[in-house]
């Protein structure tokens, strides 16, 4: 025999689903808007801070050496690496 939607054994199943759930909810709530904000905040400065010390770094190098952008843009390019490196380690940590 087949349960329709009204079946006792179906809704009590979809209640102890969402009995779970709340209980879910309640125990690890959303994080707040503020502390959303601060994440992006700390994302945004792990990327741009090693990017700049990698231009800073180049730049010294190429003034040092009298060769353009030969050390700056790799630089750059090194300090995103690293950047991008930091932000992907600090979102998923456990």
């Amino acid at each position: 025999m087949t349960q329709t939607p009204q079946d006792p054994d179906h809704l009590a199943e979809a209640a102890r689903r969402a009995a779970e759930r709340a209980a879910l909810g309640r125990a690890d709530p959303e994080p707040s808007l503020g502390a959303r904000l601060g994440q992006i905040g700390i994302l945004g400065w792990a990327i741009v801070v090693p990017i700049l010390l990698g231009l800073v770094l180049g730049r010294w190098l190429d003034h040092r050496f009298g060769t353009g952008v030969f050390f700056s843009a790799p630089g750059i390019g090194l300090g995103a690496v690293i950047g991008f490196h930091a932000a992907w380690k600090w979102m998923h940590r456990t």
